[in-house]
């Protein structure tokens, strides 16, 4: 029997981005549902009743929710092709390591950079170039995080690249004046097929974005 899977997702979702890329790279056929968040779906309230939130991986009827647990979930389920995470315990540890940084991280700081402004901002600006310095550190001379191929990291991490036209018009920000290996690792990301299909337009995701700020009244 064939496996059945659906992603519930909303496009401009960095988290959801993660598994569009890694089923991608799989080569995973799934059925994509968009939600819309201000009127949760049925389906979605029921395969994530802790938190409701999006993306949420349903495979074969259950539900793995949380984007890095679904991304491990995906690496182990179909470990025959394009493995995410190493072999080696340490190496794992430290991808999983940097996964959660990102996490704890870049989101947070980089949504400060387009909600917030004055002091707040300039802390967040700080913070932000902060961060991709220790990533750009982190990888150092390799071409992924993972080595020679993409791996957990760099599937955890570049969907964010389709918020930074957010965060550098936001403000006065160049992310490649200002840590250019780290955007040498992005180009070499978006030459990948599995990730330049998964991640929207950065002008749309603005747009989006320039919509929210209005409505929340921020100028």
């Amino acid at each position: 029997m064939a496996d059945e899977v659906v992603l519930l997702d909303f496009w401009p979702s960095p988290f959801g981005m993660r598994l569009r890329i890694a089923l991608a790279e799989k080569g995973i056929e799934y059925e994509y549902k968009d939600e819309d968040l201000r009127n949760k779906s049925p389906l979605l309230l029921q395969m994530n009743p802790v938190h409701k939130k999006i993306p949420v991986l349903i495979h074969n009827g259950k539900p793995v929710c949380e984007s890095l647990v679904a991304l491990q979930y995906i690496d182990e389920v179909w470990n025959d092709k394009a493995p995410l995470l190493p072999s080696d315990s340490y190496l794992r540890a430290q991808a999983r390591f940097w996964a959660d940084f990102v996490d704890k991280k870049i989101y947070d700081i980089g949504r400060k950079l387009w909600t917030t402004k004055g002091e707040e901002y300039d802390a967040a600006k700080k913070d932000f170039l902060d961060c991709i310095g220790l990533l750009e550190g982190e990888l150092g001379d390799k071409s992924f995080f993972g080595g020679e191929t993409l791996g957990f990291v760099d599937v955890a991490l570049i969907p964010f690249y389709s918020w930074f036209l957010v965060y550098e018009k936001s403000g006065n920000l160049s992310v490649e004046a200002e840590h250019p290996k780290f955007i040498a690792w992005v180009k070499r990301c978006m030459e990948k097929e599995s990730v330049s299909k998964s991640l929207p337009e950065q002008e749309k995701v603005y747009d989006f974005a320039m919509l929210i700020r209005k409505k929340h009244g921020i100028e």
